[in-house]
């Protein structure tokens, strides 16, 4: 009776077992596609819909760019399917209709990795989920997601049972092929997957199984290789392959997607509240790390090792979330699944399916929240994000500016920035080539830094005399959605001489280069950004408006018209207060209206909501003006400590620097000064007021060392920084007053004709 009374048991909580993923499975779908259910907005669209155009009317695919005035005939392979099913889907139903095919997407990644899952693996699901859809988001990186989920899917079955249909995988790697350069991320799963099978090799027990399986294996594998081929260029299609990884360095200094992920294991619970795209990786990774550990007490190396690896993976680059995300559902669903059903960590039978239930209560109201949060938008508001819930072209857009251009016929080359180039291709193309856009290969290792460097520049410099004589640039738009143009750049772009601005609104300015030919255009067109009207066009109260308001206030503080930035800052508030961004930008109006304390107050509210470096340091500075000493050397460790980019990282550690050596900590200093010069490599920072990251730490060090009275090697970075930079006239009037100091009298008149000498030039300007 006790055997038949157990096995009835087992009966039940199998059968409970499956309504429960069924239920789960059901929740995760319905998330997925809710969360995949938001307005086109990812930059590097644009390109992908133009190229669709493009093959669609000529009926070739290309090999060199056909976009850009800058890059134009250099080599550029890319995969031209996405491209045309972007545009076919485009044509049929705009822009709303690619926002119903991202929410299909997501979905059906989802469905494909709990093809064969369990309640554990529904569950990773639901968890895993924003990071699916954040990639999954219509552009081409979209097919490798769903491609990836469905490889894993089948390689990981035909792991654990020999049975698969492996025969799936050659047609699949043809459509990745034409679709997403990401292919290579299916032959390595495939690689590994190999290798595991010959590892088993190694147990005697089980070579006669695993022979029968690699029997049956390889023809497949080799045939998915082989598929690869399939494209328009065949083997040169690698050679796409081989140019990405030359400039993933610099990918990984510059873009964000492809940094390394940001955040602290100690910071993971709290924040995941709060910011659920970052730190919904974090989570992944501790689900990760904890099954990766059971598989290896369960002798399940290979499941352990790829847990593992996958995890390293997206920790190296921010952008392989979502395929880590694919492997944490598969494979540590499994290994957590069949650890509990061995019923070694709780072997009372009803007191287990309790807790299953209870959890999956748990997980259906999370999704439930998780839902709520995404359908009324605060996910996005709360995440500054460039997409919202629904269909349709994202906020962001600088669609307004563009038919502008177009319908006054503006006259070309049009300058445009790195982020906004492939809609404003899509959108003005090809009567309007683009400067630069996402498609970093043809435009060379030095295009981002240099067009970094020009719009740290002043449009009246020589640097943009020489740029627009070179490519003949006579238009430019430059967005204002507080991404690309630093807030202070604002009004120096309204008063150069050498440009005038022709549009404004709260996303985006258009100037138009003062030449005898352009005259006419600009003594038509030409407006005042003091007077102009923002925002560009009237706006309501809705959550979807909710980010031009606070683009409005930005734009508005950067053009010193407080009280309305105020007023516009307190209608987003009145939408939605939980925004940090809008918090930190209410701080700087409320502190350019002499109202500091308040400022502080809503720098704090930002920095609760979401903990981002550029605050800090704004916060940082504010501390250092009221020489609150020890709150502003918190802020810059916590810039430092909170930033994910290099370059801004470096940065603040020289503002760091020079703080601890104000206060008499100079010793403090120096080895701060060497983090900061071996993080950050010169090369690849804007010049900031014409001066290089090299010169400054140059100049921080000399300054440090004569804090510390070793004038001679305060002498020795002192000269470096002239070295650096041999026209900074105040430079070489410290190293003049260094030379005396030491007695050198003669280098010190040499370095003081020199200071003299510059400070002329300088006022002859």
């Amino acid at each position: 009776m006790t055997s038949i009374g157990n096995a009835s048991d087992t009966a039940r909580t199998s059968a409970l077992e499956r309504r429960i993923f069924w239920v789960l499975a059901g929740t995760a779908l319905i998330y997925a596609f809710l969360a995949g259910l938001r307005t086109v907005s990812d930059p590097d669209l644009g390109w992908q819909l133009a190229t669709g155009r493009w093959v669609a009317q000529h009926h070739r695919v290309f090999s060199s760019d056909v976009f850009s005035y800058t890059a134009s005939g250099q080599p550029w392979i890319y995969p031209a399917g996405s491209g045309l099913l972007f545009y076919w889907i485009y044509l049929l139903g705009g822009y709303a209709l690619l926002s119903w095919f991202g929410a299909i997407a997501c979905a059906a990644t989802v469905a494909l990795l709990l093809r064969r899952g369990s309640a554990f693996s529904a569950a990773i699901a639901v968890l895993a989920i924003p990071l699916v859809a954040e990639r999954t988001t219509p552009r081409a990186e979209m097919f490798t997601v769903i491609l990836f989920a469905a490889s894993l899917s089948i390689l990981w079955q035909n792991y654990q049972t020999g049975r698969a249909r492996l025969w799936l995988l050659p047609p699949l790697m043809i459509a990745w092929v034409n679709l997403h350069l990401g292919f290579v991320a299916g032959l390595a799963l495939i690689a590994v997957f190999a290798v595991a099978e010959l590892l088993k090799l190694t147990a005697p027990s089980a070579r006669s199984a695993t022979l029968e399986r690699l029997r049956r294996l390889w023809p497949c594998l080799l045939a998915t290789i082989i598929a690869t081929l399939v494209n328009p260029w065949g083997w040169n299609v690698y050679q796409a392959i081989v140019r990405q990884n030359r400039v993933m360095t610099q990918h990984t200094q510059l873009i964000d997607e492809w940094a390394a992920s940001g955040w602290s294991w100690l910071r993971t619970i709290p924040a995941f509240t709060q910011q659920p795209v970052q730190h919904t990786l974090a989570v992944l990774l501790w689900i990760a790390l904890f099954a990766a550990v059971i598989a290896t007490l369960q002798r399940r190396l290979f499941a352990a090792l790829l847990l593992l690896a996958a995890a390293y993976a997206s920790l190296r680059h921010l952008r392989m979330e979502a395929l880590t995300a694919c492997i944490v559902v598969v494979v540590a669903g499994a290994v957590l699944s069949s650890a509990i059903s061995s019923g070694a960590w709780l072997s009372h039978t009803r007191l287990r399916s309790a807790l299953a239930t209870v959890v999956a209560i748990a997980v259906v109201m999370f999704a439930a929240l998780r839902v709520a949060s995404f359908v009324n938008g605060h996910f996005y508001l709360r995440s500054n994000h460039l997409a919202g819930f629904g269909t349709g072209l994202g906020w962001w857009a600088p669609q307004a500016a563009a038919d502008f251009v177009a319908r006054e016929h503006l006259p070309g080359n049009l300058f445009n920035t790195y982020n906004t180039g492939g809609y404003l291709l899509w959108q003005l193309g090809p009567q309007y080539p683009d400067y630069i856009d996402g498609r970093a290969i043809p435009f060379g290792l030095h295009a981002l830094p240099h067009e970094q460097q020009l719009l740290a520049a002043s449009l009246d410099s020589p640097e943009w005399q020489q740029e627009a004589d070179r490519y003949h640039i006579n238009s430019m738009i430059l967005p204002l959605e507080g991404y690309e143009i630093p807030l202070a750049q604002l009004p120096s772009l309204c008063s150069a001489s050498n440009w005038r601005p022709v549009y404004l609104d709260e996303l985006a300015i258009v100037l138009l280069r003062r030449t005898p030919q352009t005259q006419p255009l600009l003594d038509r067109l030409q407006i005042n950004c003091s007077t102009a009207s923002l925002p560009g066009k009237p706006l309501d109260h809705s959550a979807a408006s909710f980010p031009r308001w606070v683009n409005t206030a930005y734009v508005l503080l950067a053009l010193e018209r407080n009280s309305d930035a105020l007023s516009a800052a307190d209608t987003a508030m009145q939408i939605f207060p939980a925004s940090a961004r809008l918090r930190a930008i209410r701080g700087s109006i409320l502190y350019a209206l002499h109202r500091p304390a308040a400022a502080e107050q809503e720098w704090l509210a930002s920095i609760s909501l979401q903990q981002d470096p550029a605050v800090w340091s704004e916060l940082a500075e504010y501390y250092e003006q009221q020489q609150r000493i020890p709150e502003a050397v918190h802020a810059w460790q916590q810039a430092v400590q909170q930033a994910t980019n290099p370059a801004l990282e470096a940065r603040s550690l020289v503002r760091l620097a020079h703080l601890y050596i104000e206060t008499g900590h100079a010793r403090d200093a120096l080895p701060i000064l060497d983090q900061a010069a071996n993080l950050a490599p010169p090369e690849i920072l804007p010049a900031a007021g014409g001066r290089s990251f090299r010169f400054n730490v140059a100049q921080a060090r000399a300054a440090a060392w004569f804090s510390l009275h070793d004038l001679p090697r305060a002498i020795l970075f002192q000269e470096e920084a002239v070295q650096l930079d041999p026209n900074a006239g105040d430079a070489w009037a410290h190293l003049a007053k260094l030379y005396g100091r030491q007695g050198r009298a003669d280098d010190q008149r040499r370095a003081e004709k020199r200071a003299t000498a510059l400070a002329l030039t300088s006022d002859l300007r």
